[in-house]
Parts: C-alpha cells; structure tokens; sequence
C-alpha cells in the first residue's frame, strides 16, 4: 500500500501521474475497462495527439496502423490494425470504428462499425482537475471478444495496454509543448 504522504509529495512534483484502473465483468466475456491518468498536459496539446489519427500508431504501443477513412465535420471513421504477442503467438485484430469529437467537452467517443470484436466502444475524456492545472485522462473502453478469444488473456493484455496507451498519449503531449 502507498504510504499518503508520499502521494501528495509526488501530487507537488511536475510529473505527477497516477493510473486508477477499474474493470467490470458482464455475460458472453463483455469486459468494460476504465483507466484514468493525472497528467500536467493541456487539454489542446491531449486533443491534439488524440485527433491526429493517421499517426496514432507511432506512439500508441501496439497500435500497428490507423488511418482516417472518413470525415464529416466531427464526424470520423477510423480503420485500425492492433497486435499482441500471446506466449509467443502473434495474435492481431482489426477495427473499424465510427468516433464522434466532441472538443468542448474534451471528449472522444468510438463504437464499432465491423472488425474482429463482437463489442469494441468506448470513448476518450479529458477533464480538468478542479482548483489545479492537471488533467485526468480517461480511457473507457467496452469490448466483446469473438467466440475463439481467450478472454482471460485478452482481459490481462487489455488491463496492461490501458496504461500504456494512457503513458504513450500523456508522452508525446507533453513533448508537443517542449
């Protein structure tokens, strides 16, 4: 257990960031995952590395394509190849995801158009933290493998790939600003 004097000596430092992660189990292996991150990137710099869709999978860990195949003003559809690696399988899923933005409330919600998931939605939320200048990222993501998915594997892959993405978003927002 974290000692509470720690994190608030941490919460002064300028690097603070915590991930909170909570999962929920439904029938027929839906699992719905929320992670959040504090960070002491801005809402714009955040929205913009959430928004740049064709370059998404240059920092997202393994995000291995996504491109932008449609948009109608905050409207946008996303074609997206990911890849895990299981006990040595390679294991790879692809999604195509219909996103609406919605900036003013730095928020980014995605649902399933077809791919290799049953379920696949979720959205991004940028929220300030209030009376401070950090942010909480949230990543909320619903998803229902096929019927040949391990789902306790992929839960596991999902629980550790939440954080990274998390990590990867919060990186290369901040090295926007530097």
């Amino acid at each position: 257990m974290n000692n509470p004097q720690e994190s608030v000596d941490h919460f002064k430092t300028n690097d603070y960031r915590t991930i909170e992660q909570t999962m929920e189990k439904f029938s027929n292996g839906t699992r719905r995952l929320a992670a959040q991150l504090t960070t002491s990137a801005s809402l714009d710099s955040l929205w913009n590395v959430l928004t740049d869709y064709d370059r998404l999978n240059i920092y997202i860990p393994n995000l291995l394509s996504s491109k932008k195949i449609y948009q109608n003003k905050n409207n946008v559809h996303l074609k997206q190849v990911g890849a895990q690696d299981f006990l040595g399988i390679k294991f790879s899923a692809e999604v195509t995801i219909d996103l609406f933005e919605e900036k003013e409330l730095g928020l980014l919600k995605f649902k399933l158009i077809r791919g290799d998931f049953r379920k696949f939605e979720g959205s991004w939320k940028i929220q300030n933290i209030k009376n401070t200048s950090k942010n909480s990222l949230i990543y909320d993501l619903t998803v229902q493998g096929c019927q040949w998915m391990p789902i306790g594997m992929i839960e596991k892959r999902l629980k550790k790939d939440l954080s990274e993405n998390l990590l990867a978003v919060d990186k290369q927002a901040k090295s926007l600003i530097n």
